[in-house]
């Protein structure tokens, strides 16, 4: 795809959060005669998920009539996350409690498919439970296009991510799997998706029929998979992002973002496949051996195995188990 075309898209589908107003936003939902779904998905995040869910239910839910649930999705935590986010006003439901019939695992992507199955509104905001500079704009930046704008299925929150060293805080670089292998794995393969400032953020939107038809990697990959899965469905025009400003959250230590980025290496590869752009002469190794030095200073390895999964689309699971 030539540049200026990337170019031309970005310009075209980027909008931003102040331009979506409650008020504006409410008339539209009325309008459509549709309803709104918050989900947040968290596990052991004690010390934001009150400040997330309790932000949200009040500016959208108790001060305004904008969303119809917040529904937090306890991914079995430990430390007390649910009710925290229950005295916030939040609906909680225990990840391993929705569809009980199809078990439960570890992952982020599972908290994700688990919340889409819990929830009811037409239209459904993904929302992380780490975010320390939370505010209406997560909400209503992401729902606008959605609701105001003509083919737009799917929206993608982009931001400013400070990174925090020590007591300095920059005002960016916080992105750094996404810089350094997200973004240049899908400009080399998935280029239409390459005006995409931030494809792995956590936060996004679309309507159920939508998210009811795609498969949700379960762990850290999922955000990637979604994106090229809606783009080879739908075409990437469905999709439209949304500046909201800046995004400020705890950040992840250098080893646990190589496990990330090995499993988003492996959902792309698996990805390339089934699209029939690459054939493996070995299947992908999944140990990750990663360097680090114990209390002596010798130097040891950790190793980490990289497990791909998914969930069929809730829509197909849904079918296959009616009776």
């Amino acid at each position: 795809m030539p540049p200026e075309h990337l170019t031309d898209r970005f310009a075209a589908r980027t909008r931003h959060h102040a331009q979506f107003t409650v008020d504006l936003l409410i008339a539209a939902k009325r309008d459509r005669d549709l309803t709104v779904s918050v989900v947040i998905p968290a596990r052991n995040e004690a010390p934001t998920v009150g400040e997330v869910a309790g932000n949200l239910h009040r500016a959208l839910s108790v001060d305004t009539e904008l969303l119809d649930e917040v529904l937090v999705v306890d991914a079995d935590s430990t430390d007390g996350t649910g009710d925290i986010a229950r005295a916030a006003g939040a609906r909680v439901v225990r990840q391993s409690h929705v569809l009980p019939g199809a078990g439960t695992a570890l992952g982020k992507g599972e908290a994700l498919w688990k919340g889409l199955a819990a929830s009811a509104g037409d239209l459904v905001v993904f929302v992380d439970a780490d975010i320390h500079d939370i505010g209406p704009r997560f909400v209503l930046g992401l729902l606008g296009p959605l609701l105001l704008d003509d083919g737009v299925r799917f929206t993608k929150a982009t931001y400013d991510r400070p990174l925090r060293l020590g007591d300095e805080v920059r005002p960016s670089g916080g992105g750094r799997v996404t810089e350094l292998l997200a973004r240049p794995i899908i400009a080399a393969f998935w280029p239409e998706l390459a005006w995409l400032a931030q494809p792995l953020s956590g936060e996004y939107a679309g309507d159920r029929d939508l998210l009811e038809s795609l498969a949700f990697v379960q762990g850290y990959g999922v955000e990637l998979a979604m994106l090229v899965d809606i783009a080879a469905a739908h075409g990437p025009d469905v999709i439209t992002q949304v500046d909201l400003g800046r995004r400020t959250h705890d950040h992840q230590s250098l080893d646990a973002l190589g496990r990330m980025a090995a499993e988003i290496l492996h959902v792309a590869t698996d990805r390339l496949s089934r699209q029939g752009r690459l054939v493996l002469t070995d299947p992908l190794t999944t140990s990750l051996l990663q360097p680090h030095r114990d209390g002596s200073g010798e130097l040891q390895l950790t190793r980490s195995e990289v497990v791909v999964s998914e969930r069929p689309p809730l829509r197909q699971w849904r079918s296959q188990h009616s009776s």
